[in-house]
C-alpha cells in the first residue's frame, strides 16, 4: 500500500462530506480542493550580492523538500540598479503529496513556533478563493539552522484553491487546521 499524507486522508474522509453539508453542493465534485501552495520570497540586496539568492533557493528547498528557482526581474529600474533578467527572488510550487505533507508541517510545528502567536489575519483572500499567509522570519522551520543562517528574511506562502468564494476557501482552509484569528 502506498503512503498517502495524513491531511490528504482526512481531506478525503472528513473535510469533504463537511464541506458538501455546510455549503449543499449537489456533487463532491463542486467541493473546493487545495490545488497548489507557492512559497516566495523577495531578495532586494541580490543586486549587490549574488550568493543571497543561491541562500535564499537553499533555504526555500530545505523547507519544503522540492526544489526552488531563483526569480528573474522583468524590466529595468535605474533608482534599484537593477537590470532586466537579474535574479531577485526565489520560489517553489508544491502539488499533490509534498503540497499536504508542508502545509501539515506548517499548521502543526511551523506556525507555533512564531512569537506571541494569536493566530492568522483573515485579511489575506484576494477575492477568488485564494489566501496569502506573509511569513517574517524563516526560522520558525526546523529544517532551517539558526547557527547557519546570515540573514533572517520573511517569505509569502499562497495557497490557491478551487474555491468561488472567499467564504468556501475560508472554511476549507479551517477544516484544513489553518488557525485564523476570532474576530
Amino acid at each position: 500500500m502506498s503512503y498517502i499524507p495524513r491531511l490528504k486522508k482526512e481531506y478525503n474522509d472528513r473535510i469533504v462530506s463537511t464541506l458538501k453539508d455546510t455549503f449543499s453542493y449537489k456533487s463532491v465534485m463542486q467541493v473546493p480542493k487545495l490545488q497548489k501552495i507557492i512559497l516566495s520570497r523577495g531578495v532586494g540586496a541580490a543586486v549587490s550580492d549574488k550568493k543571497l539568492i543561491d541562500h535564499a533557493v537553499d533555504e526555500l528547498t530545505m523547507i519544503t523538500g522540492q526544489k526552488a528557482v531563483s526569480t528573474l526581474s522583468k524590466k529595468d529600474v535605474a533608482a534599484f540598479k537593477l537590470r532586466k533578467g537579474m535574479p531577485i527572488g526565489a520560489k517553489v510550487t508544491l502539488r499533490g503529496e509534498r503540497m499536504y505533507e508542508f502545509l501539515d508541517r506548517l499548521v502543526t510545528t511551523a506556525l507555533p513556533r512564531v512569537r506571541d502567536f494569536q493566530g492568522i489575519k483573515a485579511t489575506g483572500f484576494d477575492g477568488r478563493g485564494n489566501y496569502t499567509l506573509g511569513v517574517t522570519e524563516q526560522i520558525i522551520f526546523p529544517e532551517i539552522d539558526i547557527d547557519k543562517v546570515n540573514r533572517i528574511n520573511g517569505m509569502d506562502i499562497t495557497f490557491v484553491t478551487s474555491a468561488n468564494t472567499d467564504q468556501e476557501a475560508k472554511s476549507l482552509l479551517t477544516e484544513l487546521g489553518i488557525p485564523f484569528k476570532k474576530n
